[in-house]
């Protein structure tokens, strides 16, 4: 399967990051705590490989407990600080300020020997489409600065918001990498609706995300969500689902379209359970 998307303002979008570089003292690279590896852009370690950064694994609501916080030691074992948030629950706001502030500490202190007193501390906010980076400009703003969707591609242009703490946000669109060499990697995009889901063949994404579920021992999430009991192959499980929900035309044929629609957007929203695609053990040297 080859999937790959990649439209013309992403291309600009890497070319605004190493133009505005300059212009930053930290970096906020926001990840899908699903999938931390898979929503890394590898781009970005030759981008901002002198700049500060601070890694936040978004929508960790949304995944196992255990591996989230697998992960974040997994980053700060490698030198990155990182840490577990929910973009959705204001509540959260305080932790992302307090690990702004401190991963600014020492910018503020060189500014201070230099005599600059309450300078402007400027942060670029980065990461692949629809991982939540707007709903969390949203957040730390404490109102609407950025537009928000569960589609990617909604941000398409940059804009600075300014936040309480003297810090200025520079908002970016959501970029993906031109080609994807690991297809488990691409697939976990797809999933998790990094991809817009019009270039993919959905119902395919759909049957390799069952058989991705049965490799994780993950199976049973799905046959508890639609009340399943009997399946032999992971084909099985999607003309169950449809069957179960009424998605058949002339009473026989399967609409693997609505069923791959309505699976992928129940893992998508958490219907499904607290799930992670991926574990720190799956990195070459990880376990090293």
């Amino acid at each position: 399967m080859n999937i790959n998307w990649y439209p013309g303002h992403m291309k600009k979008t890497g070319d605004m990051l190493k133009d505005n570089l300059k212009l930053v003292n930290i970096v906020i690279e926001v990840i899908d705590a699903r999938i931390p590896e898979s929503s890394r852009n590898p781009q970005f370690d030759k981008i901002f490989k002198d700049k500060k950064r601070l890694l936040v694994l978004n929508k960790y609501d949304l995944a196992d407990p255990f591996l989230s916080r697998s992960w974040k030691e997994y980053y700060k074992n490698i030198g990155l600080s990182a840490i577990l948030y929910n973009s959705t629950d204001n509540k959260e706001r305080k932790k992302l300020e307090n690990a702004l502030a401190e991963s600014s500490r020492e910018i503020i202190e060189r500014y201070k020997k230099r005599g600059f007193i309450n300078k402007t501390i400027k942060a670029m906010i980065v990461g692949i489409p629809n991982v939540g980076k707007s709903t969390l400009i949203n957040s730390l703003a404490k109102r609407k600065s950025a537009k928000t969707g569960n589609v990617p591609g909604i941000t398409k242009g940059k804009q600075w918001i300014h936040l309480a703490g003297n810090i200025d946000l520079l908002d970016t669109p959501g970029i993906l990498w031109p080609k994807f060499d690991d297809e488990k990697s691409a697939l976990n995009l797809a999933f998790t609706g990094a991809i817009k889901d019009d270039v993919l063949p959905l119902e395919e994404i759909a049957l390799k995300f069952v058989e991705e579920m049965i490799k994780l021992n993950k199976v049973n999430s799905i046959l508890e969500r639609y009340d399943l009991q009997q399946w032999v192959k992971p084909l099985d499980i999607l003309n169950n689902i449809a069957l179960k929900k009424g998605f058949v035309f002339n009473r026989t044929e399967i609409d693997y379209f609505r069923t791959a629609n309505l699976l992928l957007n129940d893992f998508r929203i958490g219907k499904l359970g607290k799930i992670t695609l991926e574990t720190p053990e799956t990195i070459d040297g990880a376990t090293d």
